[in-house]
């Protein structure tokens, strides 16, 4: 078998886009990275909003940097040329990790005005999985719709909203619990939060 053979028989490994957005709730993106990171089958992709860095920095004290160096490969969120801007660019999907309301509008309009809503509008017209980590409250009627609008599409709509039946002790094991919910999505095994095993007597 010739090498090119090789190649394409080869099984690829999983790719995900981890995109971070404008909304609060930072470091459900950056957690995704770090598991992500240390799982040797997954490739991610990166994208960073223009307002995603200013809660980088807001919220965890962050710099662009320090978290483009978790990812295998950063795109530009400007560059729609991207590969990942194409259908022909083989993902297993695609979360938004936090998903603010102006990307969730421009994802359930497909605005596509920036490489985030662009790979977004692929991600759902190639029925791949589309995972929104949607954070604002209240919610208002143009929220909703859209959200409703991404759901009809197939995309799922997922606040990181903590569970306290495990009884987390500290925030980072609540965010642990929602980002194992998300890879649970995708089929990706992990650790992070003990499974639940029904109420105790």
């Amino acid at each position: 078998m010739t090498a090119s053979a090789d190649a394409i028989t080869a099984p690829r490994r999983k790719r995900l886009i981890i995109a971070i957005t404008g909304a609060t709730g930072v470091i459900y993106g950056i957690r995704l990275l770090q598991v992500l990171r240390d799982i040797a089958d997954v490739e991610t992709h990166l994208l960073i909003s223009e307002a995603g860095v200013l809660n980088l920095h807001q919220e965890l004290d962050m710099k662009r940097k320090d978290v483009e160096a978790l990812a295998d490969v950063v795109h530009n969120v400007r560059d729609v040329g991207a590969a990942i801007a194409s259908g022909s660019f083989q993902s297993d999907g695609m979360i938004i990790a936090p998903c603010s309301m102006k990307t969730l509008a421009a994802v359930a309009h497909g605005f596509s005005d920036n490489l985030i809503s662009r790979a977004a509008d692929v991600v759902l017209k190639e029925r791949r999985r589309l995972v929104l980590m949607v954070r604002e409250t209240p919610f208002n009627l143009a929220h909703l719709r859209n959200m409703t609008a991404v759901t009809e599409m197939g995309g799922i709509i997922f606040p990181p909203l903590p569970g306290f039946y495990h009884r987390p002790a500290s925030i980072a094991e609540m965010v642990d619990h929602t980002v194992g919910r998300v890879l649970d999505l995708f089929e990706i095994q992990h650790s992070l939060t003990p499974r639940w095993n029904g109420l105790k007597d």
